[in-house]
This record gives C-alpha cells, sequence and structure tokens, in this order.
C-alpha cells in the first residue's frame, strides 16, 4: 500500500502563485514572434567561448565566495574590494542567498511595483510579506517620495528592493532620489538591494548605481545581459561584508559553488568589459532602431530610449486594461506575437506589456506589422 496521495509539497509552495509569464509562454504556438523573454540573441562574445575552451587539467571546486580572480575583476569592476563581492549562480542566485539569509518570517519586504517578479515571490519564500511601492506615472522612474512615504508606514521592513534600471518598464534612476533611498534605509538598519543587472545595456547615459551613493547598501549584477552570457549563470552581490557572509553560508549549501568553467568564462568576459559591453549596447541600439522605426510606421508611436535594459513598455489599448492576459493570449494565438503583460509584474503595469527588443531586427519589424491590427482595432 503506498501513501503517493498523501504527499504534500511543504506549505511555503502554497504561497507561490503560477507565473503569468509561464501562462503565455508555455503554449507558445509554432512560427510565433518571440518579444516576451529577455534574452540576448546576438552570440556570445568570442572571449567567453575560448575561455569555456580551456586547455586540460582538473575542473576543482574554487571557494563558495568564487574564484578568487573572478572576484577581483568584478570588484574591480564596481570599484570596490574584493572582500565585497560574493559570485553566485546567477543573480537570481543572490538575492536567494541574501533574502534567506536576512528576511525573517513575518516581517515585509518592500518591492517595485511594477518589478521582476522574484521579488514578491522570493520574501513569500521567505515566509515575509512583499509590499509594492508605486514609480513614477510619467516613465516609470524610481520615486523616493512614493517608497519613503511606504516605508514611513510599514513596520517590520527587513529589506527594500531596488531595480535600476527597471525589468519590465527600463526606467532608471537619478542620484537625489537614490540618496534619499540609501539613507533612510541605513538609517533604519534595513537591507537594501539594487539589482542592476541591466546597468550597462544603456543608451548614452549610463543610470546612477546604488555604489555612487553608499557602500552600505548591495548591488546584485549578472554576466546574462550586458555581457550577453545568460546561459554561464554567472551572478555577483557586492556590498558591505557583513551583508555577504551570511548570505555567503547560504548559497554554499544550495550550490556548493558556481560551476567552476562558467566562471572562467565570466572573467574573461569582464576582462574585456571595454569591448564587450559596448558591442552589445550597439547590438542593443540597433534593435531598438529597428522597433521605434516599426512602431512609428505601423502604429504612429514617437518612443524614446528607456534609461536603461531592452524592454519597451508599451501601453495598451483601453479597452485591454480589464483583462490584459486574455489580450496576450489573443496575441499570442491569433496574432502570433508573444508580449509579457505588465500586469504580471504588478497592479501598476496593468496598462502596459513588456515587449522585448532582444529579438533581432527582422522578427521585431514583422512583430509590430503583426501587432498593428490589434490596436488600431
Amino acid at each position: 500500500m503506498t501513501h503517493d496521495s498523501h504527499r504534500r509539497p511543504a506549505e511555503r509552495l502554497a504561497l507561490l502563485k503560477p507565473s503569468p509569464i509561464r501562462a503565455i509562454t508555455d503554449g507558445t504556438p509554432p512560427g510565433a514572434i518571440p518579444l516576451g523573454l529577455g534574452e540576448p540573441t546576438w552570440d556570445l562574445p568570442e572571449v567567453g567561448r575560448q575561455a569555456l575552451l580551456r586547455p586540460s587539467g582538473p575542473c576543482g571546486y574554487v571557494p563558495h565566495a568564487g574564484l578568487t580572480e573572478l572576484r577581483k575583476a568584478v570588484a574591480s569592476f564596481h570599484g570596490a574590494h574584493p572582500d565585497e563581492v560574493l559570485i553566485t549562480t546567477g543573480s537570481q542566485g543572490a538575492l536567494f542567498a541574501l533574502y534567506q539569509a536576512w528576511v525573517d518570517p513575518g516581517t515585509k519586504v518592500l518591492v517595485p511595483d511594477p518589478g521582476f517578479v522574484a521579488y514578491p515571490a522570493l520574501a513569500r519564500m521567505a515566509g515575509a510579506e512583499p509590499v509594492p511601492y508605486r514609480l513614477t506615472a510619467d516613465c516609470f522612474r524610481l520615486d523616493a517620495e512614493a517608497l519613503l512615504r511606504v516605508l514611513e508606514a510599514t513596520s517590520d521592513v527587513s529589506a527594500v528592493i531596488l531595480n535600476l534600471p527597471s525589468n519590465p518598464t527600463g526606467g532608471g534612476g537619478d542620484l537625489a532620489s537614490l540618496k534619499r533611498v540609501a539613507d533612510a534605509c541605513v538609517a533604519r538598519g534595513i537591507l537594501l538591494i539594487s539589482d542592476e543587472v541591466y546597468r550597462d545595456l544603456h543608451f548614452g547615459v549610463r543610470a546612477p548605481s546604488l555604489r555612487d551613493v553608499t557602500d552600505r547598501g548591495v548591488v546584485t549584477s549578472s554576466v546574462s545581459k550586458g555581457w550577453g552570457a545568460p546561459g554561464l549563470r554567472v551572478g555577483w552581490a557586492v556590498g558591505d561584508p557583513a551583508w555577504l557572509v551570511p548570505a555567503r553560508t547560504v548559497h554554499g549549501y544550495a550550490v556548493t559553488g558556481t560551476a567552476t568553467p562558467a566562471q572562467w568564462a565570466a572573467l574573461a568576459l569582464i576582462e574585456h568589459s571595454d569591448t564587450v559591453l559596448a558591442e552589445a549596447r550597439a547590438a542593443v541600439q540597433l534593435r531598438w532602431e529597428a522597433l521605434a522605426e516599426a512602431l512609428r510606421e505601423e502604429l504612429g508611436h514617437s518612443v524614446t530610449p528607456p534609461d536603461g535594459t531592452f524592454y519597451h513598455f508599451l501601453p495598451l489599448p483601453p479597452a485591454t486594461h480589464a483583462d490584459p492576459l486574455a489580450f496576450a493570449l489573443k496575441l499570442r494565438d491569433e496574432a502570433k506575437v508573444v508580449l509579457i503583460p505588465g500586469l504580471a509584474f504588478g497592479e501598476g503595469g496593468r496598462g502596459h506589456a513588456r515587449l522585448s527588443f532582444a529579438a533581432t531586427p527582422e522578427q521585431l519589424r514583422e512583430g509590430v506589422r503583426r501587432l498593428a491590427p490589434y490596436w488600431k482595432a
């Protein structure tokens, strides 16, 4: 006699809602234009590829904190000391470790709305409650006033999450706003995390970093976006070692350490950052120009590039705001174009859809051509 019918996953999983992103992407029909996921469509830079073909020899463990040479390279890139760097399995690994190390059950975590879906999910997995704060109404940038109002009104806050520039909106922030938020969190002893994974995919002016205003918070990033290597799964946290040491313990028990060959490749990419990042920005600029031209020709939209990222937060037709997910599914199945409804990222995104212009220029032009009749209707 078996007892399989009585097996239930841990209660914490019941707190996680199915991702609307999965609902959209899992049933993608053949021939659909993929403007949903944020994934580079340009080649892995040659220096990274060559590093993966390292000469024969042992492929051993590395310290829990990461390959020493890689920590030094990341530290140099961020103007930090190697002791302020923890190498992780993607920036997601850094976020998970920081949440598990510092977010107690029953506390609150302030997250942007709209914002990356992992921020509230990781809070719930830690037994905490995500509390949203809104971005500016015009360009979805960091709104220090709105965040500080929520912070003042919320008890037992264990962490505050920033995302500069933002996934899904592409909006950044200014130094004065960053400083106000940083000062408030430092004064309260609250962990402030700034996810800056898209910061080096900018359009002329690089968004400010949390490290420009304080060394007391933690910046997370990875080689997934600017360096065009999401499959390497190499990320990092940079900040006060007092925040990082407990996170290192969590990450060590979760994965022991990030894959050694992936760290070799990440080191090569970061050592050649001047070239690699310039080429990535050129690739993104080319794609932005294709998208902007298509939006102008097909929909009459005049658009400006985001502060960073390869996302355009596309306004939806007003009639679709009541059920954006249904509209996105209609676009997927009828127009054969995949977009992610902004509502997937929080109530603040209800009137928009995230369009990833990491796709090829040809895909962008064809995708907008297919979408246009649904906006005109």
